[in-house]
């Protein structure tokens, strides 16, 4: 990775120099990725980091090139929820800087450990703001939108840079790194061995928190004496990977637990403790709640309000964020700890003579979950042409259960709410989907960095309009010839195609082109395509994209008329009060 030095003749040299070892700022950067295991990057090239971007991938580490950096950015957020290393996404500086800051906040705030790698302008250009080419003071920028916020100016400080940014990435509450890097850094020559000294190998990046043990008692004399006991389940316990001792610990309870939409597959969705079928019961009549990587947000109504039902409630909670505690209802068992750490101190607590929880409560929420799914059963085995939303998913449910190792992305309104309660997911960590912010556009990057990450093949399965927001990237797909089988829930327009403009002869804001065929773009790149009206004609394609391992995408048919508007956070979309005249 070094070079050796080459004089003019009109610069006086000395033997030991003409030998002397270099290297710059490019190979140094490359060098200190490698160090720490940082070897697969995303990003979009262009200046000031093309060439970066053509010698890292010479030098070993792999990189994909994506479309738009916001799809790079949510597959590198992607590989850190899955490897707990933090995803590299690199842009060019400005407008690439500021298409990579969607996911670099979206990482931060679903906890994903990432470093957003940014080329930028020279410091004295920008801060006299001069007008260089796509000046940007960024590390401002990106400061109030992530963990942490870095830029580097010398060579020599590269390996001390890249350290801070792993470790901000994946210690306490992982999240989201800001690493700007001026263009003029690339080019720095400096001595190969100082280079090589000064290169950090990160040790011990994310220590264990270890809760204290008052906290552990606290917390299991408070589940003790619950009458009605309910487990949560979030994304952070997926994260954590402490499978096997989360699945003892809800056993041994006994205690009905709730799965989060990343949550799931922590334990199976069809174990029968799992109370996803009965969400509305747990919450309302539990009066002890054990949180484990959970947060009590929009997603869980905040721990008050109707959802919550009238009773007070008292909640523990496992976090190593102490300010996450009490942030919405009061936590009278707070957990301060990793869960890894948290769950194992609870285990070895509790002995071996916990008394399960009170089967008169588990009978009922038992009974509760097998009346709503024998509700449900007619309609997930429809054959309706056009599709309806179950009829669909209740193929897609078969497959899923019979293909329990493929990761399942999911993203949109309806297709998105519906999924979560419909597909049952077997293996923790095998559903991906938009998170704590419920945004759009996740779909195609999270495919991407899971089917690399993983090297397992990816079911992802959008609305039609969370897919308009990444769709290009089926050309990045194609490129790498990827193990992805994308089916686009087509019912013309945003919740649905039947909206009407009553005040001219443009669509509706909500409307798409009717019969829109997105299986040909695919085509058009070199993937596979089929066409679905039914769902024999979509389990078969599906099946046929699956086995295959070929680039697919299914445009599934639904009825223009099938959905609720926002799906089923209606109630946040604000009604005019005002009557028409």
């Amino acid at each position: 990775m070094a070079e050796t030095a080459v004089k003019t003749k009109a610069e006086p040299t000395t033997a030991a120099e003409e030998e002397r070892e270099l290297t710059d700022g490019f190979n140094l950067i490359i060098d200190a990725l490698k160090l720490n295991g940082l070897t697969t990057m995303y990003g979009v090239p262009g200046i000031p980091i093309t060439d970066f971007g053509r010698m890292a991938q010479a030098a070993g580490i792999r990189v994909l090139s994506f479309r738009h950096e916001q799809s790079a950015g949510y597959a590198a957020a992607i590989a850190g929820f899955l490897t707990q290393k933090p995803g590299v996404c690199l842009t060019v500086s400005a407008p690439g800087f500021l298409n990579g800051l969607t996911a670099l906040a979206h990482a931060t705030t679903n906890c994903f450990p990432m470093i957003l790698i940014s080329g930028s302008s020279e410091r004295e250009i920008v801060d006299l703001q001069q007008g260089d080419y796509e000046e940007m003071d960024q590390l401002a920028i990106a400061k109030p939108l992530c963990k942490a916020a870095f830029r580097v100016l010398h060579a020599q400080d590269i390996g001390i840079g890249l350290a801070r940014a792993i470790r901000a990435a994946v210690s306490g509450r992982p999240g989201g790194v800001y690493l700007d890097l001026p263009a003029k850094l690339f080019g720095q020559v400096m001595d190969a061995e100082a280079g090589r000294n000064s290169l950090v190998k990160v040790i011990d990046a994310a220590p264990a928190q270890i809760p204290a043990p008052d906290a552990i008692k606290r917390a299991l004399d408070v589940l003790k004496s619950a009458k009605k006991p309910l487990i949560i389940l979030g994304k952070g316990a997926a994260y954590a990977q402490a499978d096997d001792d989360i699945r003892k610990l809800v056993e041994k309870s006994g205690a009905p637990f709730l799965p989060m939409s990343m949550g799931k597959g922590l334990l199976p969705d069809t174990h029968p403790q799992c109370a996803g079928a009965a969400r509305s019961t747990v919450l309302k009549e539990s009066d002890v709640v054990l949180l484990i990587g959970a947060r009590l947000n929009w997603l869980l109504s905040h721990g008050k309000g109707k959802a919550w039902g009238e009773g007070r409630k008292k909640f523990i909670q496992i976090d190593i964020e102490p300010r996450e505690m009490d942030s919405n209802v009061e936590i009278v068992a707070p957990v301060v700890g990793d869960i890894a750490s948290s769950v194992a101190a609870l285990l070895d607590a509790m002995g071996s003579k916990w008394a399960a929880a009170p089967a008169e409560w588990t009978s009922a929420v038992n009974k509760k979950r097998e009346e709503n799914v024998a509700k449900m059963a007619p309609r997930l085995m429809n054959n309706n042409s056009p599709m309806d939303y179950h009829g669909a998913l209740g193929v897609l449910r078969t497959i899923v259960k019979e293909r329990p190792d493929a990761i399942f992305v999911n993203e949109g309104a309806n297709t998105l709410d519906l999924a979560r309660g419909i597909i049952d997911i077997y293996q923790p960590r095998k559903r991906l989907d938009v998170g704590t912010w419920g945004v759009m556009g996740i779909g195609m990057g999270y495919a991407i960095g899971a089917a690399v990450e993983t090297g397992k093949p990816v079911l992802a399965v959008e609305g039609d309009s969370a897919f308009g927001f990444s769709g290009m990237e089926i050309e990045t797909i194609c490129r790498y010839q990827l193990p992805i089988c994308i089916v686009i829930f087509n019912n013309d327009g945003v919740y649905r195609g039947t909206d009407v403009n009553t005040g001219g002869d443009d669509p509706a804001v909500t409307m798409f082109v009717k019969g829109s065929r997105y299986d040909k773009m695919m085509e058009a790149f070199g993937g596979v395509g089929f066409n679905a009206t039914s769902p024999d004609e979509l389990k078969r394609a599906v099946n046929t994209a699956m086995d295959s391992g070929k680039p697919t995408l299914i445009n599934a048919v639904i009825d223009p008329a099938a959905g609720s508007e926002s799906g089923r956070i209606g109630n946040l979309n604000p009604q005019s009060k005002l009557k028409k005249k």
